[in-house]
């Protein structure tokens, strides 16, 4: 089962975090995998990684909040079954705290970014008529308030909404669009958070944070990535325009 034999996947921001656990389970499933990162060194140390498992992969350095170079990028592979569009920045801060230059930044690489990404692909899957599987990274900010999370929950709901409106206007080209609404997931950008913010109580502040999902603890790159493997494979054919929580009961339970 999940097999992705003969796939061509595309997975941004897999240099580190949850798209390089995409990356690395995607491969290990029989995909070509196209590493997508702005961090050539990353990139390349995924595909290194990939290939020395007897794996397919290709590392490509593009900044997804620029449309050209994501246009080049993804004309040049040309054949694209599933796009998964990891990329993403955060931002700490309410809306009388965000300065102009703190909201573009996360509007450029989390909108505009996943809009680039659809604009390139979008097309090539069209152009081959063999369909496409599009995996947008949402997450529970879309859906509830977090505090102090003004423009990264914006950017958010609008990966929710476009989500809706390509399994909508493709659904005909059968191009399947869903979304994943993760909660706190423990990446190295958790650890540099922790580390500039609480220096000397990252401990203690992990704990406290794992603590605020019912289930006591923060997900996994791992596990994300598993869920979207499912949602990307053939065993989930049936299943486009869906947003899927994986939240540690946050979403329903704390309420």
């Amino acid at each position: 089962m999940f097999s992705l034999s003969n796939k061509i996947a595309v997975v941004t921001g897999a240099g580190s975090g949850i798209g390089q656990a995409v990356a690395l389970v995607f491969a290990k499933q029989g995909a070509h995998v196209h590493v997508i990162d702005l961090n050539e060194e990353q990139a390349a140390a995924v595909v290194n990684k990939i290939k020395s498992g007897g794996g397919k992969a290709t590392a490509h350095t593009v900044d997804v909040a620029n449309q050209s170079q994501v246009v080049s990028a993804f004309n040049k592979i040309a054949q694209i079954n599933i796009l998964v569009n990891s990329a993403g920045v955060s931002h700490i801060g309410k809306a009388d705290t965000t300065t102009a230059e703190d909201f573009d930044r996360v509007y450029n690489v989390n909108v505009k970014g996943v809009y680039n990404c659809l604009f390139a692909a979008i097309p090539l899957m069209k152009e081959k008529k063999q369909g496409g599987v599009i995996l947008n990274m949402s997450s529970i900010a879309a859906v509830v308030g977090l505090a102090d999370r003004f423009a990264y929950s914006m950017s958010k709901g609008a990966v929710a909404a476009m989500t809706l409106s390509v399994a909508k206007d493709y659904i005909h080209d059968n191009i399947r669009c869903n979304s994943i609404s993760p909660a706190r997931v423990h990446t190295p950008f958790v650890d540099g958070f922790l580390k500039k913010n609480y220096p000397g109580k990252e401990a203690e502040m992990y704990e406290k944070l794992s603590k605020t999902q019912p289930i006591g603890r923060m997900g996994t790159p791992e596990e994300i990535a598993n869920l979207i493997l499912y949602l990307c494979s053939d065993e989930a054919s049936f299943i486009t325009g869906s947003d899927y929580a994986i939240d540690g009961g946050f979403i329903k339970l704390n309420s």
